[in-house]
């Protein structure tokens, strides 16, 4: 027998039980959980991104599972509970997606003709904003969540800036903002003005964060490849420091760095 859904939420019942339940659970709250929430997040992608399949069902129904006890507090303050959350979410996505669903309704015919890829983009943003007018949340840089990465929330501020009309034409104009930034870092550093650097940092960060929008590249995932090939490589200067039986202390900078160009050489 397998268990399902209902099963889950039953369990979950369960362990907020005053009674009968388990202290650990009875003492969350839902800002106790959040720290757990980001890490098990994170180690969805984690697994992803190393192809662990074998272990990605269960990082998932961890995932999972802080939704259902998220569903739980706010059912116990009469706020919604877990089929209210199923019931937008689905309501939202067949009003998002006309291309698929041009009835509104979940078993509707989809249309024959080919769908624009660009079209689906634009109309889904179009249909983003509408909803949060209708939250009377008109503000273009609304509800993007202050607790997101630096680096993601940078990307969905110039996204949203962008959408309507405020942004360059073309990548150069960004590298040229780029250059421009790495001028004014360089005058904060021979300045020795602390405050200085690190607002030009920030600035610096941002331009780059929006050259990869307009080349297409999603920031967090090459940097998350650029930490894991500088890993690879690293591990090998150690590797070859190790082998060689004398201390770290005892190579120079460019010795060390034979080594990094010997990883780069064997492809790591």
């Amino acid at each position: 027998m397998s268990y399902t859904l209902d099963d889950l939420l039953y369990l979950m019942q369960r362990l907020r039980d005053p009674k009968d339940g388990c202290p650990w659970d009875l003492e969350q709250t839902f800002d106790t959980i959040v720290p757990h929430t980001l890490e098990e997040v994170y180690e969805v992608v984690d697994t992803i991104e190393r192809r662990d399949w074998t272990h990605l069902q269960d990082e998932l129904g961890d995932l999972l599972f802080q939704v259902v006890f998220y569903a739980r507090l706010a059912q116990e303050e009469k706020r919604f509970d877990f089929a209210q959350i199923i019931d937008q979410l689905v309501s939202k996505l067949l009003r998002r997606h006309p291309h698929v669903f041009p009835d509104g309704q979940l078993h509707g015919v989809r249309p024959t003709e080919v769908v624009d890829q660009r079209q689906v983009n634009q109309n889904w943003e179009s249909i983003k904003q509408n909803e949060r007018q209708a939250k009377s949340r008109d503000r273009v840089l609304d509800e993007i969540p202050q607790a997101l990465p630096a680096l993601n929330r940078a990307l969905k501020l110039q996204k949203r800036a962008a959408q309507v009309g405020f942004d360059w034409d073309e990548a150069d104009k960004v590298l040229d903002k780029i250059e421009e930034e790495l001028a004014e870092l360089r005058q904060a550093i021979r300045e020795q003005d602390h405050e200085a650097v690190r607002d030009e940092m920030g600035d610096m960060l941002f331009a780059q964060v929006n050259l990869c929008r307009h080349l297409s590249v999603e920031p967090e995932q090459a940097l998350r490849g650029t930490n894991a090939k500088f890993e690879r490589r690293f591990r090998h200067v150690e590797d070859q420091v190790n082998a060689s039986g004398r201390p770290w202390q005892a190579f120079t900078l460019d010795e060390l760095d034979q080594f990094w160009n010997q990883a780069k050489k064997i492809g790591l």
